[in-house]
């Protein structure tokens, strides 16, 4: 998920750098190829489009960031709707480890009816992966909501993978950039 306006950063965040690169190339190598069988990056931006590519992944353009994260998700839930299970990420979490998506996704694997999280002292963070069972309603979602509306739903259903709280500290102002780089 690459495609947001980044509002509260005032500028395309995925273009800041964080120790050398850009904020986009730490989310691109976060993520364990390996373990997946298609990786798809939903995107308004030409230099996360650009920077997809070179990693070997696919890209679908979001012509409508305006109508919030539910458009990013039902085009990614959508293009991938052949999956038995979607992992979402977020391209913002500088901090997380391609080690700890890879064991995210092994525990997905022994616990496939649930919906899977990460989270630290439970308080759930992302990537989140969703069953098949439901894409229907991650397809329905509107406005500016993301896949919380569905896990708020079916909290029952929702197991965290404990990480920690560092991988899940995500880049939402020019703040939170400078506060995590002076970590």
């Amino acid at each position: 998920m690459a495609a947001g306006n980044a509002a509260r950063f005032g500028e395309n965040k995925l273009a800041a750098m964080v120790n050398g690169k850009p904020l986009i190339e730490h989310a691109l190598e976060a993520i364990p190829r390996e373990s997946f069988s298609r990786v798809l990056v939903v995107t308004q931006h030409k230099n996360v489009e650009a920077a997809a590519k070179n990693f070997g992944f696919e890209t679908l353009r979001n012509e409508h960031p305006e109508r919030g994260q539910s458009e990013t998700i039902r085009l990614g839930t959508a293009a991938l709707s052949d999956c038995d299970a979607l992992c979402f990420m977020v391209a913002d979490q500088p901090m997380l480890k391609r080690k700890t998506v890879a064991q995210e996704l092994e525990f997905f694997c022994a616990h496939s009816k649930n919906i899977v999280g990460l989270g630290h002292n439970g308080v759930r963070g992302n990537p989140c992966l969703f069953p098949a069972r439901f894409f229907p309603e991650l397809l329905s979602l509107e406005g500016d909501v993301g896949g919380s509306a569905v896990i708020k739903r079916h909290l029952d259903d929702l197991l965290l993978f404990e990480v920690p709280e560092t991988e899940l500290c995500d880049v939402d102002t020019k703040e939170a950039l400078e506060a995590l780089k002076k970590r």
